[in-house]
């Protein structure tokens, strides 16, 4: 694609990562009159793009040349040092990043710093949701690590986004915290999917025992996204449970560094672990009530 002239009156922002979050961030931006300017490595991820109105452009360095501001949805912060790398030389002071990544957070403080020493603000800008939540509007939150000012000067953007942004401390803060959410979260899931297929056990069938546990002082709002999937077995991807056993993965490691211990997290890493070596890691991570349901995981 052609190289524009860059212009503060437009709406402008970069997207590299065109996945399912990407993809609930494109459809977002481009519904607020934002111009996206993005770029992905997979044939699949550019054509759901281009149908949102996504501008690709021809590589990462392209849209880090194109444009101040940059969202970066990846998978680990290995694709994140791997694009930063390809733009290094299109890379400059004011510059804004804001890496939705889930990842180490000492990796994170550490890209920070880089950055830093060039002029570029980086934030970690961590969401608490899946891609079909972001892309309903739902109610979800982001939450973000690095400089205050860094943080006001992007507020606008980041609430096209989400609902709700909230700034929880500096460089590698929002990294920290969405491994403390996600390990609530996939406990949640994991103690659902367990309660479920207990019920069948018992004699009950699970949409029975969803509709109990719903209107019971058991209930959770884990429940009204996973309950149904769990149901109907729809394992549709809202979010990959090979992307969760790498969360946590990283929050073993984070309550290692911590001398924490995690007993109820190793257990439920065991079950995704199971879930993966059975075929489950692309599927919704839902899918978790599969080795449960057989006895897998034994």
């Amino acid at each position: 694609m052609k190289r524009r002239a860059r212009t503060p009156r437009v709406k402008r922002v970069g997207l590299i990562g065109l996945g399912l979050m990407g993809a609930a961030f494109a459809q977002r931006l481009r519904a607020a009159g934002w111009e996206v300017i993005g770029f992905d490595l997979a044939p699949t991820c550019q054509q759901r793009a281009r149908k949102l109105g996504v501008d690709l452009a021809r590589d990462n360095a392209a849209v880090f040349a194109l444009c101040d501001r940059v969202l970066l949805s990846l998978p680990t912060l290995r694709e994140t040092k791997m694009v930063l790398r390809e733009a290094r030389h299109d890379l400059r002071p004011g510059q804004l990043l804001l890496d939705t990544t889930t990842g180490e957070p000492e990796q994170t403080v550490a890209i920070h710093r880089r950055l830093a020493a060039l002029g570029v603000r980086y934030l970690d800008t961590t969401i608490s949701g899946n891609s079909e939540q972001v892309a309903a509007g739902d109610d979800v939150l982001t939450m973000v690590g690095g400089d205050a000012d860094a943080f006001a000067a992007t507020r606008g953007l980041l609430r096209v986004l989400t609902s709700r942004v909230r700034h929880v401390g500096p460089a590698g803060s929002g990294a920290r915290m969405k491994l403390v959410t996600n390990l609530v979260l996939g406990l949640n899931r994991a103690v659902l999917a367990e309660g479920l297929c207990f019920a069948e056990k018992l004699g009950f069938t699970r949409r029975a025992a969803l509709e109990v546990l719903v209107a019971s002082k058991a209930y959770s709002a884990i429940m009204d996204t996973k309950g149904e999937k769990m149901v109907r077995e729809d394992f549709t991807p809202q979010a990959r449970l090979s992307q969760h056993l790498k969360d946590v993965r990283l929050m073993v490691r984070a309550a290692r560094a911590a001398q924490f211990k995690l007993p109820f997290t190793h257990v439920h890493r065991q079950l995704l672990e199971a879930a993966e070596r059975a075929g489950l890691g692309a599927l919704d991570n839902s899918a978790l009530i599969k080795v449960l349901a057989g006895g897998k995981a034994r």
